[in-house]
């Protein structure tokens, strides 16, 4: 197979997806309006709560979705063969992660900015919420602790991408400032910022960092590790203009001009996708292709962290309602464009298919390693660039969009915990909860070593857990869309199959930790387990409820 067969396929599905089943979703089942009030206006505070430019909130939403996922999942899943990956990428795209990303946004725009959790207490009812808040509080500490590890370990195992990931940081206040406070042409102003960035990657890849063997007495894993975490501190409670929303807006600028060299080499060598279609000598020890590959690619195909963020941040900062379509509905298709690029880095970056079977010779190989190589090597022989630099562009994609979730996932699960406390009428504020936070981040990342190996500890629930949430933030815009009289079905659909797939992984998972007796994950995963399955009862009620006729405006009955 060429690379380049899959490549204008996998486009062609994108952009059908856009035009056609987005402007669908947005006309007649959203039904979004110009006129409509978003909470960035009517609840304007200059912190979170900021109108802003479609383009800039696309960049922000798209990045903090984005991270490292898109890549690792289909890294890992094309173990399976390339055809599963890429049909679950793009149809999941279209039909599902679309669908998802753009109703968590409208749901929460429609609610003047709630998270997708307190959501969940209007239209699945207080116990639901309850039980939805303890499965965001776990995943998001997944995602925090884990990526800190993922970006410190791409820190250390390609280190001409300190400068640009570190530098970045510095182009963003600019920017934000060239764009909020000095009023400069938007145009210009991305040109700047840019052009800068990628003047630190080759300044990094011509100096590269490799800290010494102790720093300030860390290791070097130890310090990069207790730096991010202070860094999405501090990020988390500034005004989102400041530094989140200008860092994501270049990033995401950067990943499509960083995509565009991808493909542009996929047109010029025409790679041959030396992996099988369907592979039927998978290394010993890897599961089923059903469920697993529907929880192995989230970010990609459909993810619930994706709700977080549309409910957490991106609709306290929709400027008007319609902009939605592109923040969200394209934001999903920027996240498959991603993961497409994955697909063909980890099958065509390979010369021969022994040497693709060396490298994924047990399942969980692949992941960002055969993204960085592959697509390195797909750069090198297409536009000639040198292999380092292309790996320290490729480098530097994964660990900016990595570094944007994770401070993304600490704001929201700063907003989670300060939510938290008004259920025990405690008032909580910005700064306690962000300290909370980053205590329990820390905590977790070093519960195994001072190397961050706790980090990874409780990541093996993250594809089940995610999925799980996915399936239960489509019940409630499935039910707002029930009280409104409108067609349920395009919420539906990705509903059972998802919950369908994720509930069968987290079976097959209970009995595989319990078979290693790893109690800690067992007992994790039940909890979260449980959760689910309740707050799906509790969202069945309340679907059959909005069947009977029951308003949007109307009470809701207290099941607990």
């Amino acid at each position: 197979m060429n690379s380049l067969v899959l490549l204008v396929i996998g486009l062609a599905i994108f952009t059908a997806g856009y035009l056609v089943y987005s402007k669908y979703l947005s006309e007649r089942v959203y039904q979004l309006d110009a006129a409509h009030t978003t909470p960035a206006h009517e609840l304007s505070d200059g912190v979170d709560y900021v109108p802003t430019n479609k383009f800039v909130l696309w960049g922000h939403h798209f990045t903090s979705v984005a991270g490292a996922a898109p890549i690792v999942g289909p890294g890992i899943a094309v173990i399976w063969g390339w055809l599963p990956a890429f049909l679950w990428v793009t149809v999941g795209t279209v039909f599902f992660a679309g669908m998802h990303d753009l109703g968590a946004l409208w749901a929460s725009a429609r609610n003047r900015g709630q998270s997708i959790g307190t959501l969940s207490g209007r239209y699945i009812g207080p116990r639901g919420r309850n039980l939805f808040l303890v499965v965001i509080f776990l995943l998001l500490l997944m995602v925090i602790a884990a990526f800190a590890v993922v970006i410190t370990d791409l820190l250390i195992g390609t280190p001409s991408s300190v400068i640009p990931a570190w530098g970045a940081i510095a182009v963003a206040a600019v920017v934000g400032q060239m764009i909020y406070r000095w009023r400069m042409n938007l145009l210009l102003t991305t040109v700047i910022g840019v052009t800068a960035l990628y003047s630190l990657i080759l300044l990094g890849d011509r100096y590269p960092i490799e800290l010494p063997e102790s720093t300030l007495g860390m290791s070097p894993a130890t310090f990069w590790i207790v730096a991010l975490f202070l860094y999405a501190g501090i990020a988390s409670v500034l005004p989102v203009w400041v530094l989140l929303q200008p860092r994501d807006y270049i990033n995401g600028v950067q990943l499509f001009i960083g995509l565009g060299i991808l493909y542009a080499a996929v047109l010029f060598s025409a790679p041959t996708v030396v992996a099988p279609a369907f592979n039927g000598n998978v290394p010993d020890g890897t599961p089923g292709l059903v469920p697993l590959l529907f929880v192995t690619i989230a970010c990609g195909a459909i993810s619930g962290f994706h709700g977080m963020v549309s409910s957490g941040t991106s609709s306290k900062q929709l400027d008007k309602e319609t902009d939605a379509r592109f923040v969200g509905y394209f934001g999903a298709v920027g996240e498959g464009l991603l993961a497409l690029g994955a697909i063909i880095a980890a099958t065509a970056g390979f010369r021969t298919v022994a040497e693709w079977e060396e490298v994924y010779s047990a399942f969980g190989n692949g992941g960002v390693g055969a993204f960085v190589d592959g697509g390195g090597a797909i750069v090198e022989g297409g536009l000639g660039l040198p292999a380092s630099l292309s790996a320290t562009i490729l480098a530097t994609m994964a660990v900016l969009f990595a570094a944007t979730t994770m401070d993304t996932a600490v704001r929201l699960l700063r907003f989670v915990v300060q939510e938290g406390g008004e259920l025990l009428k405690v008032n909580v504020s910005k700064s306690v909860a962000t300290a909370i936070v980053l205590i329990l981040g820390l905590g977790l990342t070093f519960s195994q070593g001072a190397g961050g190996e706790g980090g990874m500890r409780i990541w093996p629930l993250f594809g089940t857990t995610n999925q799980l949430l996915a399936s239960l933030t489509l019940s409630i815009v499935a039910v707002m869309l029930m009280r409104k009289g409108r067609n349920a079905w395009p919420a539906l659909v990705p509903l059972a199959l998802v919950f369908t797939m994720a509930f069968y992984a987290a079976i097959v998972q209970l009995g595989n930790l319990y078979d290693a007796q790893d109690w800690l994950l067992l007992g994790l995963d039940l909890v979260i387990v449980v959760a689910a399955v309740w707050v799906a009862f509790e969202a069945v009620l309340s679907m059959r409820s909005a069947r009977a006729g029951e308003s949007e405006d109307a009470e809701l009955v207290d099941r607990s």
